[in-house]
């Protein structure tokens, strides 16, 4: 099982909001949610995966943007959970964790049907106080010796994977992004998550860049994960942002033209798209595709792995 984990802002969730409407998640990917702000994309991403009864998980207790200890914009999501039957309840094991999973008991739900996340050891005797005398559904962790040791069950690898730049110029052609998805099983775990192509930093406001980069991972000859990174050359200042894109856009094309047609997926599709009509549509859409990209094609790769069924 695969679990990406996003901090719900707008593009995140239009990427899997318009991934569960068409279809194109796999049932061996779970996206994780810590919800950042309450939003009519947040209900309609939501509702989204309700009606393709597809599984998503839901952080009740944030620890980034404007949901932090608001219990009262959380209380809806208790809600959304209750009649969501293939929905996940998730808490991040920090000080705040026990009440959330108190609040969890009294709306109906057993502390075997929560997944955990926490990332690093400190947490453990928090966690060990609250699931004492029981399992959690999952609990995604960073592979560290001190945690292995206290988690023994329905284990997931989770780490951040993508190698961020303070600078868009500043990224490599081409790196390394995982073997998770290889090795997680015959380790010991049931699944592997990461932050996708976004990464574990938490920016809500944008800026405009001197750089464009489209970040594209794909799978290499022996099924490693890598990422591209497709940098745009006119980045002496901000100006022709969408300039910028299409230069960007340029060396993506040549590279999938050039023997990576194995790599499609929608979201690149719509990419090559915008190549082929000159069209730019924005970097927070830039980002959704590539995030689409991403949970696509790892979905295809799950679903070859294991025949089609769970």
């Amino acid at each position: 099982m695969y679990f990406p984990y996003f901090r719900g802002r707008q593009y995140e969730l239009l990427a899997l909001k318009e991934l569960a409407k068409a279809g194109l998640l796999s049932k061996f990917v779970i996206p994780v949610i810590e919800p950042v702000k309450s939003s009519s994309t947040l209900n309609g991403t939501l509702a989204e995966f309700n009606n393709a009864a597809a599984p998503v998980v839901l952080i009740l207790n944030p620890i980034v943007g404007d949901l932090i200890g608001n219990d009262s914009a959380i209380l809806p999501l208790y809600s959304y959970l209750t009649n969501s039957p293939k929905s996940i309840p998730a808490i991040i094991i920090n000080s705040h964790a026990e009440n959330s999973v108190k609040l969890l008991e009294l709306n109906g739900f057993s502390k075997n049907s929560i997944l955990t996340v926490f990332d690093n050891r400190d947490s453990l005797s928090i966690y060990e106080n609250i699931f004492d005398n029981a399992i959690p559904k999952y609990t995604l962790f960073p592979d560290e010796r001190q945690i292995r040791r206290t988690v023994k069950q329905n284990k997931v690898m989770f780490e951040d994977k993508f190698r961020k730049k303070d600078r868009n110029a500043d990224y490599p052609p081409d790196e390394f992004f995982s073997e998770d998805h290889l090795y997680f099983s015959e380790e010991g775990y049931v699944g592997f998550g990461d932050y996708s192509i976004i990464g574990n930093e938490y920016i809500e406001s944008g800026f405009a860049p001197y750089a464009v980069a489209i970040h594209i991972v794909y799978f290499d000859d022996e099924s490693n994960l890598r990422v591209r990174h497709f940098v745009s050359d006119s980045n002496e200042d901000i100006s022709d942002v969408a300039g910028k894109f299409y230069e960007a856009l340029l060396k993506l094309a040549e590279w999938y033209y050039n023997g990576q047609e194995r790599q499609l997926t929608t979201g690149l599709q719509i990419l090559l798209n915008h190549y082929e009509n000159r069209t730019y549509p924005g970097l927070g859409t830039l980002k959704k595709l590539s995030i689409m990209h991403h949970l696509e094609l790892m979905g295809k790769f799950l679903d070859r792995l294991n025949g089609g069924s769970l």
